[in-house]
């Protein structure tokens, strides 16, 4: 059986309409051999979007296959990658200038950092 169909299914259900509080988690299923498509993470005011781009795969501690993503800021043609910053759980807006996202290694969320819409710089939160 060829995934594409059934995964396609799949992304659309997710996709639901409108405004998610919750928005997938960046692991979502991406089949083996393809890079994972860019995807809406959260939104911000002043039409600031943040994407999931660049996967990591990797292995999750009970030996599972895992995916962890990197984040970019994006405001109309402006593209700010976050450096150095791979996570495994959605990003949470903070502020309209501050969004929270949690570094992963391994698919295991680790600590917290406060970003910056404006630069992409992360800082550790305390």
């Amino acid at each position: 059986m060829r995934p594409g169909p059934v995964l396609a299914a799949v992304l659309l259900a997710a996709c639901g309409g409108g405004d998610r509080a919750d928005p997938p988690p960046p692991s979502a299923a991406t089949p083996p051999g393809q890079p994972a498509a860019d995807s809406l993470a959260l939104t911000a005011p002043g039409g600031v979007e943040v994407w999931y781009t660049m996967a990591r795969p990797g292995t999750a501690a009970d030996g599972t296959p895992c995916v962890d993503r990197a984040l970019e800021i994006r405001r109309g043609d402006t593209r700010i990658p976050v450096p150095l910053l791979y996570t495994g759980t959605a990003p949470e807006l903070v502020d309209d200038s501050t969004m929270r996202a949690r570094l992963s290694s391994r698919c295991a969320p680790g600590d917290s950092y406060l970003v910056s819409l404006r630069t992409g710089r992360p800082t550790p939160e305390r």
